[in-house]
């Protein structure tokens, strides 16, 4: 057995919650969701982390404002703090370019990630899953076992077909389900509720579109005050700070 996996337990085993935010698919706006989530948990008051595991399209660090340099190594690598949230990402060690990876290579990239890092006591880690449902989803669910799976969608009967397969591989294997987050809803919409009621999901509420979002990019505190980030702070209060 690889010696980095009872390490990766012990890194983790300080993180009182693991939600993993999932899609299915790119372009439901999930990466936002997840450093929403992160960022407004932090402003409630819980000690909060976000990781990154989407290693060839990663974009946590431009909604947390992050703005670069090698983080601390202390029998580790210490997550730096960015706005008030504990930050790991592939992003953290340099700006070389980001390269395919495929199936082992996935694999060990995310075995070393988990293994180096120290997140220290948390109230919830908040986690970034890559899209789709190949090795990536695969392996974090071997590796993040005690990840709750928030699942986030459009209304897009598109968007809702594929992370519908998301939603039947998670169940299928027994993950344990927060529920459906709708994101960029416009008007009334009604069928992400509609799908999760289908699926015997909670839907935990809508993200209305926001125009605001773009240019808050890279600035927390601005998105946070926006139309999206109180949609997501609402979400984070019901359906994790009250159970």
């Amino acid at each position: 057995m690889d010696p980095r996996r009872s390490v990766t337990d012990k890194r983790l085993s300080g993180a009182r919650r693991i939600v993993a935010v999932s899609g299915g698919k790119g372009g439901t706006g999930k990466s936002l969701v997840a450093a929403a989530l992160a960022l407004g948990l932090s402003r409630e008051g819980a000690a909060a982390g976000l990781l990154d595991l989407d290693f060839t399209g990663p974009c946590g660090h431009l909604f947390l404002g992050y703005r670069g340099g090698f983080p601390e190594e202390k029998f580790g690598v210490v997550p730096p703090s960015v706005a008030g949230v504990r930050f790991m990402s592939v992003v953290c060690f340099g700006g070389a370019p980001f390269v395919p990876l495929r199936g082992a290579a996935f694999s060990e990239a995310l075995l070393e990630l988990l293994a180096i890092t120290r997140w220290g006591d948390l109230d919830f880690l908040i986690v970034d899953m890559p899209p789709g449902i190949g090795d990536p989803l695969l392996d974090s669910l071997r590796l993040l076992r005690r990840a709750e799976f928030l699942v986030v969608s459009t209304g897009s009967r598109v968007a809702l077909e594929t992370v519908g397969r998301t939603i039947d591989l998670l169940l299928g294997v027994g993950a344990p389900m927060l529920g459906l987050a709708e994101n960029m809803r416009r008007g009334e919409g009604g069928e992400a509720k509609r799908f999760a009621s289908g699926r015997g999901l909670p839907y935990l509420g809508a993200v209305p579109f926001d125009e605001e979002v773009e240019p808050a990019v890279g600035d927390p505190d601005r998105l946070m005050r926006g139309a999206a980030g109180a949609a997501v702070t609402e979400i984070a209060r019901r359906s994790l700070l009250r159970r």
